[in-house]
């Protein structure tokens, strides 16, 4: 059996002491495949991104990437590893260039200029959108762009997996459907996608797997098509935790 990319064993975790958000979190994420998580609002979906990516240190369990532990690093050492991290929101600097903010993406490679050089050219070549406004100040892009941006700032360093925090958060539905298409493009380029996303929809329809938090555990997980005859109560007791 292959090693999964991600490997959530046993986490406990949380923002306070004796408080904690993940109660004993398990969960896996395959190689090649967009693995969603839903749940309602304070389920623990953001909180598990951020442990993951060493923004928190569960207090219990072991997190595994490609089956090396990571709980213990911090943010910069599990990025140089080949995790990206999007956050919820922009993750841009409006101020900044749209050229200067991939390049802000590729901080930890810094030292290798020619390295960066390459990174960045391999990002503009897969969207040119962002290469013809690459001299413009990211404050000049539109809100599906200045999204698309956030995302092609954590692929300029070539991640094997992707953390995507509410990706659609603040964006019309036109919008949305853009940011949505760019991750399978991702997806389609090899990247593994781990996805939080309060859009149970949209969550569903191009998630290969899915895992539903309450109260920082999984109650729910299975593939796409387990989730998808059910949908309307899905989205009832994501949303409503019931």
């Amino acid at each position: 059996m292959s090693i999964p990319v991600l490997d959530v064993d046993g986490v406990v975790a949380g923002y306070i002491a004796g408080i904690d958000i993940l109660a004993g979190l398990r969960l896996k994420v395959e190689a090649g495949s967009i693995t969603g998580v839903i749940g309602p609002n304070g389920a623990g979906k953001s909180t598990l991104l951020k442990t993951v990516f060493g923004f928190l240190h569960p207090r219990r369990g072991r997190i595994t990437f490609e089956g090396q532990e990571i709980q213990a690093l911090a943010p910069h050492a599990i990025k140089r590893l080949g995790i990206g991290y999007v956050p919820q929101g922009l993750n841009i600097f409006p101020q900044l260039t749209v050229h200067e903010n991939l390049e802000l993406g590729a901080w930890v490679f810094r030292r290798d200029t020619a390295r960066v050089a390459g990174m960045l050219e391999r990002a503009y070549a897969a969207f040119p959108r962002l290469a013809q406004k690459r001299r413009l100040r990211a404050t000049a892009l539109s809100g599906g762009e200045a999204k698309m941006l956030s995302i092609v700032k954590e692929m300029v360093t070539n991640p094997r997996l992707l953390l995507v925090d509410e990706p659609s958060a603040g964006l019309s539905p036109k919008l949305a459907e853009q940011v949505y298409a760019q991750l399978l493009a991702v997806r389609a380029e090899g990247v593994t996608i781990f996805l939080v996303d309060q859009n149970i929809t949209k969550a569903v329809e191009i998630s290969d797997y899915l895992y539903m938090l309450e109260m920082g555990q999984v109650r729910r997980e299975g593939p796409r098509g387990d989730f998808a005859d059910q949908l309307r109560e899905l989205i009832r007791d994501a949303l409503l935790g019931v």
